[in-house]
C-alpha cells in the first residue's frame, strides 16, 4: 500500500453531514387524502403515548395509545399443579402431547387477557370540509398536517418528552369534538378472534366506562381488571379568532402505585406553541445522532422512517416495545398476539438498530423493564425448571408475568441467553463500566447459572438440554421437541458462555472465566447437512420453508460462525443461506426478508442483502411504513397474505441497512462491507461501533474517499483498510501505524479523532 501521511492537530470541519445528513423531513409521509384505515394512519409517539390520524366515515380520528394500558390478570389455567419442564418430558417421552397442548397454549387462545387494551378515540366533524388537499408527516419535527379544501389546516404532534398529545386547528371558527370510548360492552363476536385476528373486547367483562363533556372539555374513566383504570382527558379553546388548540392525555393507575390524576396532567400542559419548541429540540438531538445517503431512494427513506418510529416508541423510562407498541389496534378489537411482548424474537429484533444508529439511551428502556423483573424471572424459572439463576418467560405482560402459548417458545429454557446479547451490545457499544459490572455481568452470571444446573452430560460427555426446540418449527405439536440441542439452543447456550468468559476476564475475574470456559468447552458442535448446511437439529435438515430463521442464530445474530474465521466458516454461510434461498420464502413473514437483509450483509453479499431489503420495505409495509408481516403485493413473496401489524420487522430492516454500512461484530472496524457494486456515491455518519467508536465514511466513484472515527471512550481498534492508497487529513489524540494485514492499529485517547482520506495529499 502506498501512502503519504499528514499529521496534524485541527478542529476537523466534517463534509460528512453536508452528504448525509439530508433534510429529513424528505423521508416522511405524504397522501392526498386522509388515510381511510388505523394501520395506514400517520403515527406519532414518545415511547410512552402515541397516536394515529386517520379518516373514519366523516370523522377525523385521533386514535389514542398509552404503553401501560394493560390487563393483567392472569393467564387462566396456565400455572396449574404439576405443570414443569419436567413434567413437559415426560408427556414428550409417553407420546402422549395433547395435556401440554391443553395446559400451554390453550388457554392463551381461549382467554381474552392478559394483553394490551386500546385507548379511546378523539373525533372531529369534518363533513362539510369539503376535499381533503394533503395530508402528511414531517418526520423531522415528529408533526403531522392535514390541510382541506376550505382552508382548515389541522396541525398535531405528541410531545417528544412530556406526556401530551397537541392539535391545532387554523382557519376555523368552531370545532365539534367527541371522545370515542372502546366497545367494552356489547354482543361477543363469538365467530372471529383468537390471537392473530385479535379477540372482542367486549370479553373483557369491564363496565363500559362514560365520556363526561363540559364545556370545552372531555373526560372518559374506564375501570379494568384487578383495581386498574385509566382516564383520558382533552381540552380545547380558541387563541384567536380563527384558530382552536387543544391537548389531551392518558393516565394509567395500577393499585400498587401513585399516578397522577388525567386532569392534574393536563393543568401542568402548556401551549401548543410553547410545548412545539421543546419538542423539537428533542427530535433534532435524534436526528443529529446519526445519517445516511443511499442511491437506492426506497431503502434511504424506509431506513429514515424506521428510525422515526424507534424514536416514537423507544424510551429510557418507558416500556420495551411490544408488539404494537403504542400504536393498539383501533378497530373495535384487542390487538394481533394480545399485543404482548414476545422474546422469541420480536422484541430482541425491534432493538437491534438501536446500537449502531446511536441511539444507546433510548434502548435503555429494554434493559431496565428486564432488569426490573428478575425477581419475578428468578421465580418463574424456579417453579417450572426447579433451577436456581434466571430465565425469562418466551410471552410475557407489562410486569414480565409469563402468558402462555406455544410452549416450546413460551417457556423455553434460553430465552434469557438471546436477551442477555442485549446487555453484551449495551456494555460494548457503549464500553460503560458500570453498567458492565452492576448490570452486564450480573445478569450473565444469572443466566448461565440457570442453564449449567438444566443440562446435563449425556453418555459421550456432551451437554445437552432435556428437551430442546427451535422456535414455531413443527408448530406446537410433540414434534417440535428434541432430545438433542437444536441450533437455536446450542447457538445460545454457547454465545451466553462464551461472552460470560469475556466478561469476567474484562473484570479479572479469572477463576469464573476458566470455568465458564470449561461449560462452553463441553457443547456438542452444530448439527450440519452432508452439504455444510446448518440443520434444525441433529436428523433434521432445513427442508421446509420457515418464517423463523432459528437453525441460523449462529450466523446472525450471534456472529458464531462468521466469514472472518476463515473457509470452513465461510462454507457454512455460503451454503446455509443458498438453501434458505432454494427452499424459498412460502412461509416467511415480513420480518423474515429483513432478518436475511442483516444475514446476507453479514456474509458479506452486498446485492442480496439490498434485494431482501427491498423485498421487505415494498412489499411487507403498509403506505405508512408498517410492517403488516404478509405479502401485500401478492406476489409469491409469501403465502401469508394477511395484514396484521408487528413493529420487528420494521426494525430488523433498519439494522439490515446498517449492517451493509458498517460492521463491527468482530471488534475490529469494516467500513461498507456489503454494498451492490453498482452503489458508487453513499456514506453515513456517526454510525456507532462496538468500543463506543463513532464512524462516519464517505464512497464516490465507486472508492472509499474518507473515513473519519471518534472514540467516546478510548481504546485500540482495528481498522480493515478500505483504500488503495491514503493519507491522514487529520488527526488528533491519535497513534497509528499501518498493518501488513491490511488494518490500520489506531490508539486513540478519549476524544481522539482521525481522518482518512483515499489518494494522495
Amino acid at each position: 500500500m502506498r501512502k503519504c501521511i499528514v499529521s496534524f492537530f485541527v478542529v476537523f470541519l466534517s463534509v460528512f453531514g453536508v452528504e448525509a445528513q439530508k433534510n429529513v423531513s424528505e423521508h416522511g409521509l405524504q397522501f392526498q387524502d386522509l388515510p381511510k384505515r388505523w394501520d395506514e394512519a400517520l403515527p406519532l409517539g414518545n415511547g410512552m403515548i402515541g397516536e394515529l390520524i386517520w379518516q373514519k366515515d366523516q370523522k377525523l380520528r385521533l386514535s389514542l395509545d398509552h404503553a401501560e394500558l394493560w390487563d393483567l390478570r392472569p393467564m387462566k389455567g396456565l400455572h396449574q399443579p404439576g405443570f414443569t419442564y419436567q413434567w413437559v418430558k415426560e408427556q414428550v417421552l409417553k407420546g402422549d402431547y395433547s395435556p401440554v397442548q391443553k395446559q400451554g397454549d390453550e388457554p392463551y387462545e381461549r382467554e381474552p387477557a392478559p394483553g394490551k387494551i386500546p385507548g379511546a378515540g378523539l373525533e372531529f366533524d369534518i363533513s362539510g370540509w369539503g376535499k381533503v388537499l394533503k395530508s402528511g408527516l414531517n418526520i423531522e419535527k415528529a408533526v403531522a398536517v392535514t390541510e382541506w379544501e376550505n382552508g382548515i389546516k389541522m396541525s398535531s404532534f405528541v410531545h417528544a418528552s412530556l406526556p401530551y398529545g397537541y392539535f391545532k386547528f387554523e382557519n376555523i371558527q368552531s370545532l365539534t369534538c367527541n371522545l370515542i370510548p372502546p366497545k367494552y360492552q356489547g354482543e361477543i363476536d363469538r365467530q372471529a378472534g383468537g390471537s392473530v385476528e385479535g379477540d372482542d373486547l367486549s370479553r373483557l367483562g369491564y363496565k363500559q366506562g362514560k365520556v363526561i363533556k363540559t364545556g370545552n372539555s372531555l373526560y372518559y374513566l374506564q375501570q379494568g381488571w384487578g383495581g386498574f383504570y385509566y382516564e383520558v382527558s382533552v381540552k380545547w379553546a380558541k387563541t384567536s379568532s380563527s384558530t382552536i388548540e387543544g391537548v389531551w392525555c392518558i393516565a394509567a393507575h395500577y393499585p400498587e402505585s401513585a399516578r397522577p390524576s388525567a386532569a392534574l396532567l393536563l393543568k401542568k400542559s402548556a401551549a401548543f406553541s410553547k410545548a412545539f419548541v421543546s419538542h423539537a429540540s428533542w427530535w433534532r438531538n435524534f436526528w443529529a445522532k446519526s445519517a445516511i445517503s443511499l442511491p437506492d431512494s426506497i431503502l434511504e427513506r424506509q431506513w429514515y422512517l424506521e428510525q422515526y418510529k424507534f424514536g416514537c416508541t423507544a424510551r429510557k423510562n418507558a416500556p420495551p416495545i411490544s408488539l404494537q407498541a403504542i400504536w393498539t389496534a383501533d378497530n373495535g378489537r384487542l390487538p394481533p398476539w394480545k399485543g404482548d411482548f414476545h422474546h422469541d424474537l420480536n422484541t430482541q429484533l425491534s432493538y437491534w438498530p438501536g446500537y449502531a444508529s446511536n441511539h444507546l439511551e433510548e434502548g435503555l428502556g429494554y434493559l431496565n423493564h428486564l432488569d426490573q423483573n428478575k425477581a419475578r424471572y428468578k421465580r418463574y424459572t424456579k417453579w417450572f425448571y426447579g433451577t436456581d439463576g434466571l430465565n425469562v418467560p418466551g410471552v410475557t405482560t407489562l410486569s414480565g408475568e409469563e402468558m402462555g402459548g406455544w410452549i416450546q417458545y413460551s417457556f423455553s429454557p434460553t430465552v434469557s441467553a438471546w436477551l442477555s446479547q442485549h446487555f453484551y451490545w449495551q456494555w460494548r457499544y457503549s464500553m460503560d463500566r458500570v453498567f458492565l459490572q452492576k448490570r452486564a455481568y450480573p445478569w450473565f452470571s444469572e443466566v448461565t447459572k440457570h442453564l449449567e444446573k438444566i443440562t446435563y452430560l449425556d453418555k459421550n460427555g456432551k451437554r445437552q438440554l432435556p428437551l430442546s426446540s427451535s422456535p414455531e418449527i413443527n408448530d406446537n405439536s410433540a414434534s417440535a421437541w428434541f432430545q438433542e440441542n437444536t441450533n437455536y439452543d446450542l447457538a445460545l447456550m454457547r454465545y451466553v458462555f462464551g461472552k460470560a468468559a469475556e466478561l469476567a476476564i474484562e473484570l479479572k475475574l479469572n477463576k469464573e472465566a476458566a470455568h465458564f470456559k470449561q461449560i462452553l468447552s463441553e457443547f456438542p458442535d452444530y448439527a450440519l447437512s452432508e452439504h455444510d448446511e446448518l440443520s434444525f437439529a441433529p436428523q433434521m435438515p432445513y427442508n421446509v420453508s420457515h418464517r423463523h430463521f432459528s437453525h441460523a442464530m449462529a450466523i446472525h445474530p450471534l456472529a458464531e460462525i462468521r466469514v472472518e474465521n476463515g473457509e470452513k466458516d465461510q462454507k457454512i454461510i455460503r451454503n446455509t443461506i443458498a438453501l434458505l434461498d432454494k427452499i424459498g420464502p412460502a412461509y416467511w413473514c415480513g420480518y423474515s426478508y429483513a432478518w436475511l437483509g442483516n444475514m446476507k450483509a453479514r456474509a458479506k453479499d452486498g446485492a442480496g442483502a439490498s434485494k431482501a431489503l427491498k423485498d421487505f420495505a415494498t412489499a411487507f409495509c403498509s403506505v405508512n411504513s408498517f410492517h403488516l408481516n404478509g405479502d401485500q403485493t401478492r406476489s409469491g413473496k409469501s403465502q401469508f397474505t394477511y395484514r396484521p401489524f408487528t413493529l420487528e420487522g420494521n426494525f430488523a430492516f433498519a439494522s439490515g441497512i446498517q449492517e451493509m454500512l458498517l460492521q463491527s461484530y468482530t471488534g475490529n472496524i469494516e467500513i461498507f462491507p456489503a454494498i451492490p457494486s453498482e452503489w458508487k456515491e453513499l456514506s453515513f455518519e456517526n454510525l456507532r461501533a462496538e468500543g463506543a467508536f463513532l464512524v462516519s465514511a464517505k464512497r464516490s466513484g465507486g472508492l472509499t474517499d474518507e473515513v473519519k472515527i471518534v472514540s467516546e471512550k478510548g481504546g485500540m481498534v482495528l481498522l480493515k483498510s478500505p483504500f488503495k492508497t491514503y493519507f491522514v487529513r487529520s488527526l488528533k489524540s491519535v497513534k497509528w501505524k499501518y498493518l501488513e494485514t491490511g488494518f490500520f492499529e489506531l490508539r486513540m485517547e478519549k476524544g481522539g479523532q482521525i481522518v482518512l482520506k483515499n489518494g494522495y495529499e
